[in-house]
């Protein structure tokens, strides 16, 4: 192969053309301040509330719900500290926060940070498959729960929680439910439900919009209150102060708008390259293993376990395919992925698997030139050459 192959979309994913080009004008010619008074700035305003629009037309929910942030890791931090917070200072009884093992560590790091206010703690299991148990759930919300907090799809092996089902279970015990978003925005066939959500993360970069850009959606009816983490101003409805960076917003609501419409389609085609590069590749070494559910998974990502050999050894001979191991929030540690461990997954096993996502910009004859690399490098890898 002559050019190399991106396959870590849900590390990031490039910017759409189409985003790129709705955002210029407001580096140079809209650049006013969203938040002033003249006509420069009323401009500006009116991006980002149409913005602002796009992104409630896409979750199905209203635009005053709709609240801008630097992306999903501070949408997960207002949404967790700021209710809890809140719910302390009304005077709230209950002190215990739900989350599970395999979160993302914005979330799990946040959780545990609650200890300092007085907070239980409780960290849920998986099972082998990455799903966590809806009854061990019931059993924990016994006890007075304030907030609960699971994500729809997961960063490392793309398989999706029954998030309806456990937001229901959480209401039925009067906690809130929050869940980030980051992972599944644009990437399922069907439209996800904000039916029993109380707070959601997402971020732009996930979905070929721009980086430093995303939402936290704090549900109005019944109102969800958020007590904000800094001060210094009174923008995004007093929860999230300073200067809205316009041109982000504005391609974060272009890319809504992309994925609302193309969306479906797109996640079709995604699952096709995902059948065609497991089959293929489980057809010639059937030891190769899924890590997590298959069923339950998002159609263009996929976590592979190579018996036998090293991920990183394998990626030694495959340059071209650009790779991960897992998240890129925590690339820089080498122990094994604590997602996979938490699966039951021997650390052994955890150091030979690795992630493998498709997106937009991948072409149909570069996942036979994928296949054809894993294939001849692994074989060669285990022939000892």
């Amino acid at each position: 192969m002559d050019h190399a192959i991106y396959l870590d979309y849900q590390a990031t994913t490039p910017c759409d053309p189409r985003v790129v080009e709705e955002m210029l004008p407001y580096f140079s010619n809209l650049f006013g301040n969203a938040h002033s008074e003249h006509a420069l700035g009323q401009q500006a305003s009116i991006g980002v509330e149409n913005a602002r629009q796009q992104v409630a037309d896409l979750l199905g929910v209203t635009p005053s719900e709709i609240v801008f942030t630097s992306g999903a890791t501070e949408a997960n931090n207002i949404a967790i500290q700021g209710t809890v917070r809140y719910l302390l200072k009304q005077g709230a009884t209950a002190r215990r926060v739900i989350t599970i093992v395999s979160e993302h560590k914005s979330v799990l790091e946040v959780v545990n940070s609650l200890a300092e206010l007085g907070i239980e703690i409780v960290t849920l299991p998986v099972n082998r498959e990455g799903i966590v148990d809806q009854e061990n759930l019931r059993k924990s919300l016994e006890i007075p729960t304030l907030l609960v907090s699971v994500m729809a799809a997961n960063n490392e092996t793309s398989v999706l929680q029954p998030i309806t089902r456990l937001a229901q279970l959480a209401h039925e015990y009067r906690a809130l439910f929050h869940c980030d978003m980051a992972q599944i925005i644009g990437k399922t066939v069907d439209r996800f439900s904000m039916e029993y959500i109380d707070l959601a993360s997402i971020s732009g970069h996930k979905f070929y919009g721009p980086k430093g850009i995303g939402t936290l959606y704090v549900r109005r009816k019944p109102r969800v209150r958020v007590s904000p983490l800094f001060y210094g101003g009174y923008q995004e409805r007093g929860l999230r102060s300073g200067t809205l960076p316009v041109p982000l917003i504005v391609g974060l609501g272009k890319a809504c708008e992309i994925v609302k419409r193309e969306g479906p389609q797109e996640a079709l085609r995604l699952q096709h390259y995902k059948n065609q590069l497991l089959q293929a590749l489980q057809s010639e070494f059937p030891r190769i293993q899924v890590n997590g559910s298959i069923e339950n998974s998002l159609p263009g990502s996929i976590n592979l376990y190579f018996p036998g050999i090293r991920a990183l050894d394998l990626f030694k001979r495959i340059p071209h395919l650009y790779l991960s191991t897992g998240s890129a929030c925590t690339i820089s540690s080498l122990v094994p992925s604590y997602v996979l461990t938490a699966m039951g997954i021997s650390a052994e096993q955890a150091v030979q698997s690795f992630r493998l996502s498709f997106g937009r910009m991948t072409k149909n004859t570069q996942v036979k030139q994928v296949i054809d690399a894993l294939t001849c490098a692994y074989g060669e890898l285990m022939a000892g050459r």
